[in-house]
């Protein structure tokens, strides 16, 4: 999959950790459902896993943490640029297992079908846990994905040119994610767009 180098994305992403673990709280001292709780145990682990490989979280731990080894290897930083020269956010290529992904959607449908919300008034919690998945099972432009795939994999590159024919496909890419992660509020919304253009 892609993931942008985005601190909207970043932050709906982190946002789920509290929540996350308040829910598990709550099950594992109610004496209630253990399946659902295992539901929520193995999607707070698939969480972490995922957290480890975004980009963003490389780039903190690497600066706010230097002496601790990173449990996982930060991707390579490029920057990403259009033919015309425009600095363009990056997106990274990340390998997601089909089991992650799958304790968290079974997370997700958990939440929905039990209603469950934090009894705190943390009514977003399920909609911002929906665009987060959305946007990690977004389906990437298969040439654009081989591209930065290989950028990646050389961990040399500090700047990459995007060729013209994949410009199209990252920017409707891009506008399916600000989509996904803003639609609802304009002004969050226009602020969110104006990162990619």
């Amino acid at each position: 999959m892609l993931v942008p180098d985005d601190p909207v994305f970043y932050a709906k992403f982190q946002s789920l950790e509290e929540p996350l673990l308040r829910h598990l709280y709550r099950l594992h001292h109610g004496g209630t459902d253990p399946d659902d709780e295992q539901v929520i145990s193995d999607a707070y682990d698939s969480w972490v896993q995922v957290l480890l490989k975004l980009p963003l979280w490389a780039r903190w731990h690497t600066e706010d943490a230097p002496v601790v080894p990173a449990p996982a290897e930060p991707p390579p930083r490029y920057t990403l640029y259009s033919v015309r020269g425009e600095q363009l956010t990056s997106l990274y290529p990340i390998e997601v297992t089909a089991a992650d992904l799958g304790h968290l959607t079974a997370c997700l449908d958990l939440f929905v079908d039990t209603h469950a919300e934090p009894p705190d008034g943390e009514e977003r919690l399920t909609d911002v846990f929906r665009r987060v998945m959305e946007v990690l099972l977004l389906s990437p432009p298969p040439g654009l994905l081989n591209l930065l795939r290989c950028v990646v994999a050389s961990g040399g590159a500090v700047s990459v040119t995007l060729p013209t024919e994949h410009e199209s496909a990252y920017r409707r890419f891009c506008e399916e994610v600000v989509t996904i992660l803003s639609s609802g509020d304009t002004f969050a919304f226009s602020s969110h767009r104006a990162m990619y253009l």
